[in-house]
C-alpha cells in the first residue's frame, strides 16, 4: 500500500504521517487580521499566526492579502540565515499588493520560532514549508490546482533561495522558484576542493547565535573543521543532503536564479551548476548576475522584485504577456556618478544563458618554474576578500571602481603575466589555466587568483575580490592541475595584463599549518571565456546632455509662471523664530496613487538643544520624512518649518540645515581635510563660512585628515561624512542609519559626536534602527508606523510611561490565553517577552482594573510593574510589528 500524502515526492517514510498531523496543528486563533494601511484602497492585510509542526517546534508566521475577495496564487518568502520573518515584510506587502496570498514565516531557531537551526534540513525546515503549503491549501484566498493542491511559488535569498530549491525539490506542489544569492552544494560553498572556508563558516555559526542553537551533528562537525581545518566525509554528507544539489533530478519547475557578483560565500559557480541541473530536467531557467551579494556591492533592490513579480505573474497566474526578462542578464558597472558618489550601472543581455565558458579566447602567460614556502602555521595569510564585509561600500563594489585590498606576501606566491593586451578584453565566466605543481608534501593547498593590472606602477587589481582554493593530492611526485579560476565579469582594458597568483595562504580559508615548499611551473595558456553573444545596453547620457538646452529656452517662461508662486509662499512665522523645526499635518502619497500614502498627518516640533530620535519599522515612512525635511521632495499636504521659515525645494532656509544620508562619496585618493575641502568649493559659499576647524573637532578625526580616504575604517568614513554634514555649523543636522556598519566602539564614538554637537546649542534628528543606541544618545522621539505618528516625547517619558505595564508570569502564557487579555476592554495590545507580557493601555485601561481581569483569567501574574527598556516601548506601541 502506497501511504505517500499527495503532492509530495518519492518515499519520505514517518515524515509523511507528521506532516499530515502538523498541517492541522495550527494554533487557532494565535492571531488577528490587523490592515497595514487601512485608508489605502486596496488595503494589505496581515495575520500573525503561530504554527506547530511537532516535535515541539512552532513556526512564527505571517499571512498577507490585498484586494478584492477572490482566489489568487500564492507566494511563500523566506529570510536569510540569522534573520526573521519581519525582514522580508516590506517585499511580502509589495507581491501582496501584486495580488497574490504571501506567506512569510522565521525559520527554526531564528525570531519567534523554535527548534534548533538545521541547515534546511529535509526533514527539519523544508519539511516545515511542505507544512506552509498543507496551510496554505485550506485558505480561500488561495487558487487551487487540486484540493490540498494549492498554486505556489517560493522566492528568498541566501537560506531563503536555499529553501526555495529544496521546496521544489522535495514537494511537487511548488510550481515557480525564484531563489536568490544562494547555494546549490553547501558543501562545496563550505569546503570548496575540501578547503574550509574558515572565516564565513565563523559567520554562519555567530549569526546563528552560536554552535549550541544548531542540531548537534551540525554543531559536532563545526568543531571538527575548525580545529582541523579539513572536511571529513561525515560533513560533507551531511551538508550534501541539506543541498539542492541532492535533489537535482526532481528539480523541475520554472527558475528565475539571481546570483551575486560581490559574493566570496556563494559565487556565481553555484548558480551555474543549479542552471544547468534544473534546464536538463526540462524546466525554464533564466539567470541574472547583479551587483550585490554576501560581499556587497548594489542588491538592485527594485529591479529585482520587478523581474520577481514577473516571473510569477507568467508561471503562476499563466500572464502570457508578463516580461519576464532576458535568458541571461548581467550588471555591468561604468564609471561613478558625480551627483551621488554611487556606481553607475547598466545590463548585458543574451537571449540563451552562455554558461561560465561561452567563446574562450587563449591568452599566452610568461614566468619560468617558480618556489615559494607555506609559511609555519599558514601565517600570515595572504588578503582576498574579507568575508561579509557588505554595504554598499563593499569591497566588490571597490573592485568594480578600480580600488583593490589584496595583499600577497613576498615568498609565499608564485605569479605568471600576460603580455600588455593590444584590444579591450571582456571577461564573463571562468577562465581556467593548467599548471604543474611538486611540493615538499603529499598534500598542497594553494590559492589561485587573476589579476587585472594597469600600466606603470598601478595596483593590480582582484576583481570582486575572489579566489579559488585548489587541494593537490599526491603532490610530492609533481601532478597536473587544471585550475578553474572564479567565474566574473571585468573589462580589462587596452594596455592592461593579466596576472595569474598561486599562494600558498588566504586570510578567509584554512591552509596546513606544516611548512612545505611548492614549486609550480606552466602548463598551458590561460584560457578566458568572453560571452561573445551578450548585447551591452548603451550607458545613459549624463542628464545634462538633454535637459540642458531645453532648461536654457525655457528658463525665461519658468520664471514669469513661478513668480506669483513665488511671492504667494507662506511667509515667515516669527513665532517659530527660534524653532529648529515645526512639522504640522504633512502627508506624502506614494507615486501615481491618489490615496495610499507613504506619510500621513504627521506633526511633531523639535526644539533647540534636542537629540531627537526618528523610530519606525521598515515602511514606516521614515525615509520619506527625512527627504521632505531637507527639500529633496515636496509634500502633498501639510507644513514643515525650519526657524519658522517654510521648507520647499532650494528654500534659502536649508542652507541653516546639513544632512547626512547613506553615507558619502568620496575620492579615495585625496586626504579626508582635502575632500572635506573640495566639498565645501563646491557649494559656492565662502571659505572662512565652513567652520572647517570646529566641524573637525567635533567628528574627532585627528590626524587621520591628513591621510588619504582609501586608508580610512569605516568608522572613520562615516565620521568624516559627518564632518561633511557639520561643515557650516547647520543649526539642524539630519542623520539618517549614522551608525551602519560600524563596531560598538565605532557606534559609542558615533553618539558622542552626536551629542557633542547637541551640546552646542544646534539640533540633531536621527533615523535609526538600533534601539539601545537611540536610548542612550538621544532626549526625545518621534515614533511611525505605516505612515504615521505613534507617538511623540521625551525618551524618560516614552520608555517610563504609566501606560505601558511588564507582567511577570511564573510560566509561558499561552497564545490563546494571551488573546484572551488582548480582547479585555482597556487593553490596547500584547507582546509576549521571555519575562511574561507586555501590556500598553488604552485611554480607558487602569492597572488596577487590568490585574484584576488577569486574576479572573488565571494568568499567573508573579509581578506588576512599568517598562523600563526603549525596546519594549517600540514593540508595544507598533503592537510588535517591526
Amino acid at each position: 500500500m502506497d501511504l505517500r500524502l499527495p503532492g509530495l515526492r518519492g518515499p519520505r517514510g514517518p515524515r509523511r504521517l507528521l506532516a499530515a498531523v502538523a498541517a492541522v496543528a495550527v494554533l487557532a486563533g494565535a492571531g488577528t487580521w490587523t490592515a497595514v494601511a487601512s485608508d489605502d484602497p486596496p488595503p494589505v492585510h496581515r495575520t500573525d499566526r503561530v504554527m506547530a509542526v511537532g516535535d515541539g517546534v512552532r513556526l512564527d508566521t505571517s499571512y498577507f492579502t490585498a484586494g478584492p475577495a477572490g482566489r489568487r496564487p500564492a507566494v511563500l518568502l523566506a529570510h536569510g540565515f540569522g534573520g526573521s520573518k519581519a525582514d522580508v515584510r516590506a517585499q511580502a506587502e509589495r507581491l501582496a499588493e501584486d495580488g497574490y496570498a504571501v506567506l512569510t514565516w522565521s525559520a527554526r531557531g531564528f525570531g519567534g520560532s523554535t527548534g534548533r537551526i538545521g541547515l534546511n534540513d529535509p526533514d527539519g525546515e523544508i519539511a516545515d514549508v511542505s507544512r506552509l503549503i498543507d496551510w496554505l491549501a485550506g485558505q480561500p484566498q488561495v487558487e487551487l490546482d487540486a484540493k490540498g493542491d494549492p498554486r505556489v511559488g517560493v522566492t528568498g535569498a541566501s537560506y531563503g533561495g536555499a529553501a526555495a530549491l529544496l521546496a521544489a525539490g522535495h514537494d511537487d506542489r511548488v510550481d515557480a522558484i525564484a531563489p536568490a544569492i544562494t547555494y546549490w552544494d553547501l558543501a562545496d560553498a563550505l569546503f570548496p576542493d575540501g578547503v574550509f572556508k574558515k572565516l564565513w563558516a565563523g559567520l554562519f555559526v555567530t549569526s546563528g547565535g552560536g554552535c549550541d542553537r544548531f542540531e548537534p551533528r551540525l554543531c559536532r562537525m563545526y568543531e571538527r573543521a575548525a580545529a582541523s581545518g579539513t572536511a571529513d566525509a561525515e560533513a560533507r554528507a551531511l551538508l550534501r543532503a541539506r543541498s539542492p544539489s541532492a535533489v537535482a533530478d526532481r528539480i523541475d519547475v520554472p527558475t528565475l536564479l539571481v546570483q551575486g557578483q560581490s559574493d566570496s560565500l556563494f559565487p556565481l559557480g553555484q548558480a551555474d551548476e543549479a542552471a544547468r541541473a534544473i534546464r536538463a530536467n526540462g524546466a525554464p531557467v533564466d539567470v541574472d548576475w547583479i551587483a550585490g551579494g554576501h560581499d556587497g556591492g548594489d542588491p538592485e533592490t527594485d529591479r529585482v522584485h520587478t523581474r520577481v513579480r514577473a516571473w510569477f505573474d507568467r508561471h503562476l497566474k499563466g500572464d502570457q504577456d508578463a516580461g519576464t526578462g532576458p535568458a541571461f542578464r548581467v550588471t555591468r558597472t561604468g564609471g561613478v556618478d558625480s551627483t551621488d558618489g554611487r556606481a553607475r550601472l547598466r545590463g548585458a543581455t543574451a537571449d540563451r544563458y552562455p554558461g561560465l565558458r561561452g567563446g574562450p579566447r587563449d591568452i599566452p602567460l610568461t614566468g619560468g618554474e617558480q618556489r615559494f614556502d607555506n609559511p609555519p602555521g599558514g601565517t600570515p595569510p595572504a588578503v582576498s576578500a574579507l568575508p561579509g564585509l557588505g554595504g554598499q561600500g563593499g569591497l566588490s563594489r571597490l573592485s568594480s571602481l578600480g580600488v583593490g585590498v589584496s595583499l600577497d606576501f613576498p615568498g609565499q606566491h608564485a605569479r605568471f603575466d600576460s603580455a600588455p593586451l593590444g584590444s579591450g578584453l571582456r571577461v564573463t565566466g571562468s577562465p581556467t589555466v593548467t599548471v604543474h605543481v611538486r611540493s615538499t608534501r603529499d598534500e598542497a593547498v594553494l590559492f589561485a587568483k587573476l589579476y587585472d593590472v594597469g600600466p606603470g606602477s598601478a595596483r593590480p587589481l582582484l576583481p570582486s575580490q575572489l579566489v579559488t582554493p585548489v587541494r593537490v593530492e599526491g603532490a610530492r611526485a609533481g601532478q597536473d592541475v587544471t585550475i578553474t579560476l572564479p567565474a566574473i565579469d571585468h573589462e580589462v582594458e587596452k594596455g592592461h595584463r593579466l596576472r595569474l597568483v598561486l599562494a600558498s595562504t588566504d586570510l578567509g580559508y584554512a591552509s596546513p599549518a606544516a611548512r612545505a615548499t611548492h614549486t609550480v611551473s606552466l602548463a598551458g595558456d590561460l584560457s578566458v571565456p568572453t560571452a561573445p553573444g551578450l548585447a551591452t545596453a548603451a550607458a545613459p547620457l549624463p542628464a545634462w546632455v538633454w535637459w540642458l538646452p531645453l532648461a536654457g529656452a525655457l528658463i525665461a517662461a519658468a520664471l514669469l509662471l513661478t513668480a506669483r508662486r513665488r511671492t504667494t509662499a507662506p511667509a515667515p512665522d516669527p513665532a517659530l523664530a527660534g524653532v529648529p523645526l515645526q512639522v504640522t499635518g504633512l502627508s506624502k502619497r506614494y507615486a501615481g496613487s491618489a490615496d495610499r500614502y507613504a506619510v500621513r498627518d504627521v506633526s511633531f516640533r523639535v526644539e533647540k538643544g534636542q537629540v531627537l530620535g526618528l523610530l519606525g519599522p521598515n515602511g514606516a515612512g521614515k525615509t520619506t520624512t527625512l527627504r521632505m525635511l531637507m527639500g529633496l521632495i515636496r509634500p502633498d499636504a501639510g507644513e514643515i518649518r525650519v526657524f519658522g521659515h517654510a521648507v520647499r525645494p532650494g528654500a534659502p532656509v536649508l542652507s541653516r540645515v546639513g544632512a547626512f544620508v547613506e553615507g558619502a562619496g568620496f575620492l579615495p585618493h585625496l586626504s579626508g581635510r582635502e575632500n572635506l575641502e573640495l566639498y565645501w568649493r563646491a557649494t559656492g559659499r565662502p571659505p572662512e563660512d565652513a567652520h572647517l576647524d570646529e566641524a573637525l573637532r567635533i567628528a574627532g578625526l585627528g590626524d587621520a585628515l591628513a591621510r588619504a580616504v582609501r586608508t580610512y575604517s569605516q568608522g572613520m568614513r562615516q565620521r568624516l561624512a559627518l564632518a561633511q554634514a557639520m561643515l557650516g555649523l547647520p543649526e539642524l543636522l539630519i542623520l539618517d542609519e549614522p551608525t551602519n556598519g560600524l563596531d560598538p566602539p565605532q557606534i559609542r564614538e558615533m553618539r558622542e559626536v552626536m551629542i557633542r554637537y547637541a551640546a552646542t546649542g544646534r539640533t540633531v534628528i536621527v533615523s535609526s534602527h538600533l534601539l539601545a543606541e537611540v536610548e542612550q544618545s538621544c532626549t526625545h522621539l518621534v515614533v511611525m508606523d505605516r505612515g504615521r505618528l505613534v507617538q511623540a516625547g521625551p525618551v524618560g517619558e516614552i520608555i517610563g510611561s504609566g501606560d505601558t505595564l511588564l507582567i511577570g508570569t511564573g510560566v509561558p502564557v499561552a497564545e490563546p490565553l494571551a488573546e484572551k487579555v488582548a480582547a479585555l476592554p482597556g487593553v490596547a495590545s500584547v507582546v509576549h517577552t521571555d519575562d511574561g507580557l507586555l501590556i500598553r493601555l488604552g485611554a480607558e485601561g487602569t492597572a488596577s482594573a487590568l490585574v484584576a481581569e488577569l486574576v479572573r483569567l488565571e494568568v499567573p501574574v508573579e509581578s506588576v510593574g512599568p517598562h523600563r527598556r526603549l525596546e519594549d516601548a517600540f514593540l508595544t506601541l507598533i503592537g510588535g510589528s517591526a
